[in-house]
């Protein structure tokens, strides 16, 4: 299973049973409301805190995923999932009302994929049947725990991104109709020194460049080998800087696609969202509802999703440090669809 230095490949194929999204109304206000499961009115979700509200995200995508999948939650063996929050504590009351064993993760936005990549090599290994991944945020509790919060009405400059409201999750099956997984490459941690946290682009690109440096490399393949390459919430800073990046190390994406899921969610006439979209729920509800869409239409045959995340916390910023990010990439097929 492993290939090269940081690859998995899944000789299984690992099949994405079902998916399931929800987002909050800025979102279905955004291009892809088409592509979302569920569009809530409220971003209170009838909760009395931002938090609640998010724990409730992850909550309806699990159990969509769930129903979508034809099974009931006690068929499901494992739930891996993380979020933003401190201990991930979204993903791990979630699980508590799932009542699924459970294995928390946290990548930070790079989490969605990370959550796919493990679901997907202890289903290929036989580990288990059905495995419930997912992750989820929301733009006013990740705003106030690691900027400011969204009451203050603070201003923001134009490399800052706008977090996601929204929840994606998959069941991951042994078997069955679906998009298949067919390899994933486990990134390394970067750190370009960047301590600035309203530019998260910046500090997150050198890190999905090297992922997907590390997954050609890995499995001998060049960019043209995928219909579309898309990085998790680099948004137009990050986005720019990346292609500068993998013009300076000769890598040919001029083969393929290649697009970011923080430039795809919202429309930037529109909607005030600066650099773009980032959080967890970003490359998790872009991938799990617009791309697998379009996978399923047959306009996409084999694509490659790379989600990024900026790993600090408040407190080590409250510290001085600086950012450190890490990407993971996981190819997607459309097998049995």
């Amino acid at each position: 299973m492993l290939k090269g230095h940081q690859s998995w490949i899944f000789e299984n194929k690992p099949v994405i049973r079902s998916s399931a999204t929800v987002v909050g109304p800025f979102e279905g206000r955004g291009p892809l409301a088409n592509d979302f499961d569920i569009i809530h009115g409220d971003s209170m979700l009838d909760e009395d805190s931002w938090e609640k509200a998010e724990k409730v995200l992850i909550e309806e995508a699990a159990q969509l995923a769930i129903e979508n999948a034809g099974l009931t939650k006690e068929q499901v063996q494992f739930y891996i999932g993380g979020d933003l929050m401190n201990q991930i504590i979204s993903s791990s009351f979630a699980a508590r009302t799932l009542t699924i064993p459970y294995l928390g993760v946290f990548g930070a936005c790079s989490t969605s994929m990370e959550s796919l990549a493990l679901a997907s090599a202890l289903v290929n290994g036989g580990a288990a049947k059905f495995i419930l991944a997912g992750t989820c945020s929301h733009n006013a509790s990740v705003e106030k725990q690691f900027r400011y919060p969204t009451e203050y009405g603070s201003q923001k400059p134009p490399t800052a991104q706008y977090t996601v409201t929204g929840a994606g999750a998959v069941i991951v099956s042994q078997e069955g109709e679906g998009p298949v997984v067919t390899s994933a490459t486990i990134g390394r941690v970067i750190d370009m020194g960047i301590t600035d946290p309203f530019n998260m682009g910046a500090a997150m690109a050198p890190a999905a460049v090297d992922t997907i440096q590390a997954h050609f490399r890995d499995l001998q393949i060049e960019p043209g080998y995928y219909d579309l390459i898309v990085t998790g919430d680099l948004a137009k800073v990050g986005y720019e800087i990346a292609c500068k990046l993998f013009e300076k190390h000769n890598i040919p994406m001029h083969q393929t696609e290649y697009s970011d899921c923080g430039m795809m969610i919202y429309d930037y006439e529109k909607q005030m969202v600066q650099s773009g979209a980032s959080g967890c729920g970003c490359s998790a509800v872009v991938t799990y509802g617009h791309l697998l869409n379009r996978m399923r239409k047959g306009e996409i045959k084999r694509m490659l999703v790379v989600a990024t995340g900026a790993l600090l916390s408040p407190l080590s910023f409250q510290q001085g440090e600086s950012i450190p990010c890490i990407a993971h990439a996981v190819a997607i097929e459309a097998g049995g669809i």
